[in-house]
């Protein structure tokens, strides 16, 4: 029986996702096969433009830091007299 299962590829659709703090998501996806690899393929999700989804993808993008606005630990000074 389990062979007979016909199972179709979704390469294209919409995914819904309940995120722990901006709660739903509704993502646009694509995927892409990956040229000489057949094991391997791009997933892209895209909220649809100024969505309840784009809003909630754009806060938690803002949260992400990049070195220059991580606090920074002093630097050690090596005192050679010491």
């Amino acid at each position: 029986m389990w062979a007979d299962h016909d199972v179709i590829a979704h390469t294209a659709g919409t995914k819904r996702l309940r995120h722990p703090i901006v709660g739903d998501l509704s993502l646009d996806y694509l995927v892409l096969a990956v040229e000489g690899d057949p094991d391997q393929t791009l997933t892209i999700y895209t909220p649809e433009p100024a969505s309840p989804s784009a809003e909630a993808l754009a806060l938690l993008t803002g949260w992400t830091g990049t070195s220059a606005s991580l606090p920074q630990a002093p630097a050690e000074t090596h005192d050679p007299a010491a």
